[in-house]
């Protein structure tokens, strides 16, 4: 159980090392998320440019 204090302690400099971990895993979650939102609404655009298939095969026949 001292080794895991010890490894949370990190030699005194846990304090600033755990809170940078977090501060770090915030940032990733908010760049997944708006990388998510970007591609999504970048689909609806292109699918709102894009011809719909059913447009396609009335103007073939």
């Amino acid at each position: 159980m001292e080794s895991l204090q010890a490894f949370w302690d990190m030699g005194g400099y846990g304090h600033f090392v755990w809170p940078a971990y977090g501060v770090v895993a915030v940032v990733l979650i908010g760049l997944f998320v708006e990388s998510r939102r970007s591609l999504k609404s970048a689909e609806a655009e292109l699918a709102a440019l894009a011809p719909s298939k059913a447009e396609d095969t009335d103007d073939e026949t």
